[in-house]
């Protein structure tokens, strides 16, 4: 079966999707589902970017990596894709205090069999309601017995089931390196949630974790994708592992670390361990929590900051220290995006010529993104750009004025307002630079 066809949309809710499909799904299965897919929404570490097509043309096998994606995600024609993300059971020996969870939450429990999940998944996929499965669970009994359970639904999916699909795997650093790497011999994607940037508050949240275990879990899946890609002497490459790579998940406001900390952490991740992702969860508030956590959600627009500094380390050349440097106590600014704030601070930057700046510092203009800096220099091949020109480019022809300069236009002294920043920052400002 192909991925690339037209998806019976139901719900995202796979609870619901399992109502859908009765009498395939027993009313005990349906309950058990309800519990452990809301259970799992809590982990944001999960993508299916990066995956090898795993597809087949002679139409034999399950499921197909093309085009696929999860809930919540769009493909590149725009449609909404997604998995079954659930958690194998919510049961949970650890007691981490920011885990609804933990081993003294007072939450309704359950547990699938392998079998269950299984099914489960090639139900859903067959009747069009997912793309894959993303699976996580609770410690049970110990690290190495929860990690067999996950690492064996995969390899019935796998070897017995064929199933072409995506799967991503969350991990348990302290199980077995042997659990770990057969884990990625099965998985599309592995994860492995790092939680907090500051080890000293994870040994006070999570006394059962350990964030020494957690980096040598993610050093040792890098080295074996590193050796998965190699190719021996005798022209023979090692097994797939984890093609798709590894992420990890980062709660932001469950303790007092500021932005330039979590960026610093990720910044790390990104260049140790070669993560593909890092994903920034905000804190929220859980049932008879501990008096060590805040009383309050952390801001949504922390969050959403977060992400675009994230992006800009990534994709735009920015250093962690250009990007918080001048912030309040180590804070983002939520008032502006971070290449913005930048830019106000750094005036004696710009204005940038659209028509002679070379690449790195056509990604220093706010407004201009990654494929449109692609664009412009691609457009200016056949002739000198005007302020025109820009508008074919990027929809932020605004953001983008006060610092630049094209053959028909220069912002003079507009980039030297003090009033330019509040311009930004007002709710629907129009930048009155005429």
């Amino acid at each position: 079966m192909s991925s690339n066809r037209s998806r019976t949309t139901i719900s995202n809710n796979p609870a619901l999707a399992a109502q859908a499909i009765i009498p395939a799904v027993p009313i005990k299965l349906q309950s058990k589902l309800a519990i452990l897919a809301d259970a799992a929404k809590y982990d944001a570490s999960c993508s299916s970017s990066g995956t090898d097509s795993r597809h087949s043309l002679d139409g034999r096998g399950v499921g197909s990596t093309t085009g696929s994606g999860i809930c919540h995600s769009y493909a590149p024609d725009g449609r909404c894709i997604s998995l079954l993300k659930v958690l194998l059971t919510n049961f949970c020996t650890y007691d981490c205090l920011y885990c609804i969870n933990r081993v003294s939450s007072n939450v309704p429990r359950a547990r699938f069999s392998v079998d269950e999940v299984v099914d489960l998944t090639l139900s859903f996929y067959k009747r069009n309601y997912i793309e894959g499965l993303f699976l996580s669970s609770g410690i049970v009994q110990s690290p190495d017995y929860t990690m067999e359970q996950i690492v064996e639904v995969a390899r019935r999916l796998r070897i017995q089931h064929d199933f072409r699909g995506y799967i991503h795997l969350k991990t348990i650093p302290e199980a077995s390196p042997d659990l770990l790497s057969a884990a990625g011999l099965y998985a599309d994607r592995l994860s492995i949630n790092i939680e907090l940037a500051r080890p000293s508050s994870l040994q006070d949240l999570a006394p059962q974790k350990d964030a020494a275990s957690i980096k040598r879990s993610m050093a040792a899946i890098r080295v074996r994708r590193d050796e998965s890609s190699d190719t021996s002497l005798q022209g023979k490459r090692a097994p797939k592992f984890a093609s798709a790579g590894q992420s990890t998940q980062m709660i932001v406001g469950a303790d007092s670390a500021v932005d330039g900390e979590l960026l610093h952490c990720s910044n790390t991740l990104y260049s140790s361990y070669k993560l593909k992702r890092v994903y920034y969860s905000a804190f929220s508030p859980i049932p008879d929590a501990s008096a060590a956590l805040p009383l309050k959600s952390a801001d949504l627009m922390r969050e959403h900051r977060l992400y675009q500094a994230d992006w800009l380390m990534r994709f735009y050349g920015f250093g962690v220290q250009e990007i918080v440097a001048g912030g309040e106590a180590g804070m983002l600014d939520p008032a502006l995006d971070p290449k913005l704030a930048w830019a106000l601070k750094h005036r004696d930057w710009f204005p940038v010529d659209i028509n002679r700046a070379d690449k790195e510092q056509l990604l220093r203009i706010p407004g201009l993104g990654v494929k449109g800096v692609q664009r412009v220099m691609l457009s200016r091949r056949s002739g000198y750009l005007r302020l025109a020109d820009l508008k074919r480019v990027s929809r932020s022809i605004k953001r983008m004025m006060p610092f630049i300069v094209t053959r028909d236009w220069s912002p003079a002294r507009v980039l030297d307002g003090v009033s330019l920043r509040s311009q930004f920052t007002q709710k629907h400002a129009q930048l009155d630079l005429f």
